[in-house]
């Protein structure tokens, strides 16, 4: 394995890490630590054989678990560790070296992202005990929407909450849409156009990129706004916590919980937050199950024709994460409810397009296109960690 970068998504419960070769199409060694903490906590991954290994860690924190993930890279030593930062605030706007001076720029942000930043962090100081010659490097989720202009990065509030505190819109999901968007215009026979990217899974995004470019999104000040999400509500009327308030004398605390971990496909279904589950369910007539697909369905759609208007043309959908790269039903749902635009599926290669699978799957027409890519963040935060440090790829 030639020169690999270490990338780290660190959680507050579990930690991704993937070892990225040099060479695009090379194997890696990858794998995932859940339940942090707890007694049950374990690694599960592959070696460099391509072996699946599953260990139990036994309460293991952060730095225990990172040493257990060291462990399992025996002598295969990273170049770099890339790590992934959900918010950058106004301050951080590209790549960024983690040294001392950048690592309390970030402490002061992290009530902008409370449920992600501090979490993220846990995973730059296991890495650096355990790595302290190697050059870490943040790559922020935010960065790739620094290009939207101020009528859509803007709330509609005081200019002084702009200016002194930052009240703004960031987005999130930056390194799969630009993943997604940058390995689109190399499919496609529509370089340098107009794309709209749904990134779903249990948290969900839209994005309208032209040019490469990140336009406009559906996430705003927080990961909360947009889309109905796994167990986040998305869009909701501003004046729910008032109404909370004064009706049920939440606390803004509860409310917060509520909105973030109580709500989405979970609090509409009253079941679940696995869209697989949803399906099975709505397969069997339950009420909540079939309310929480058409609710997710609708809101996506009706969030991707309100992005076309950032587009000068659009020139096609692409589908990523779990749910777009798995659950052919919800992509054909959400197409069916966009007849304007002429999107037509091929219902076979919609069909086929499931298991990371990559592909198109509309119907070959000389209308917009319809896309499904399995997303590679960690490709995108190996090679963003490479261009910082200009570390060569082959």
């Amino acid at each position: 394995m030639q020169d690999p970068v270490l990338v780290i998504n660190c959680g507050s419960s579990s930690i991704k890490y993937a070892l990225v070769p040099s060479a695009p199409q090379a194997p890696r060694l990858a794998g995932l630590v859940e339940r942090l903490g707890a007694v049950d906590a374990r690694l599960t991954g592959t070696d460099r054989r391509g072996q699946r290994v599953s260990r139990a860690l036994n309460g293991a924190g952060h730095h225990e678990a990172m040493s257990a993930i060291l462990e399992q890279l025996e002598d295969l030593a990273p170049i770099a560790v890339g790590h992934r930062i959900v918010h950058g605030g106004e301050r951080f706007s590209d790549a960024t070296l983690l040294d001392d001076a950048a690592l309390r720029g970030l402490e002061t942000i992290s009530e902008l992202a409370p449920l992600h930043n501090p979490a993220n962090l846990e995973g730059v100081a296991a890495t650096r005990r355990l790595f302290p010659t190697l050059p870490q490097v943040a790559v922020f989720d935010t960065a790739f929407h620094r290009s939207l202009p101020p009528r859509a990065y803007r709330y509609a509030l005081p200019e002084a909450l702009y200016r002194n505190q930052g009240v703004r819109r960031y987005g999130f999901h930056g390194s799969s849409h630009a993943y997604v968007s940058r390995r689109v215009e190399h499919l496609s026979d529509r370089p340098h156009g107009g794309w709209l990217i749904a990134h779903l899974g249990n948290g969900c995004s839209t994005c309208a990129v032209w040019q490469g470019r990140s336009l406009d999104t559906s996430m705003g000040l927080t990961p909360l706004e947009g889309l109905v999400m796994g167990t986040r509500s998305g869009d909701v009327d501003p004046g729910l916590h008032v109404h909370l308030s004064r009706r049920l004398g939440w606390s803004l605390e509860r409310i917060d919980t509520l909105l973030n971990k109580q709500s989405g496909l979970l609090g509409l279904s009253g079941l679940s937050n696995d869209m697989r589950r949803l399906e099975q369910a709505a397969a069997e007539h339950h009420a909540g199950a079939t309310l929480a697909i058409e609710v997710f369905c609708y809101r996506l759609a009706k969030s991707l024709a309100g992005l076309t208007c950032a587009l000068p043309r659009l020139d096609g959908i692409v589908f990523t994460g779990g749910i777009g790269e798995n659950a052919a039903t919800i992509r054909a749902r959400v197409i069916d409810q966009l007849p304007h635009f002429g999107l037509r599926l091929s219902a076979a290669a919609n069909a086929r397009a499931v298991g990371g699978e990559e592909g198109r799957i509309d119907a070959g027409e000389p209308s917009p296109q319809v896309w499904v890519i399995p997303t590679d963040e960690e490709a995108h935060i190996a090679a963003e960690t490479r261009r910082l440090l200009e570390i060569p790829c082959p």
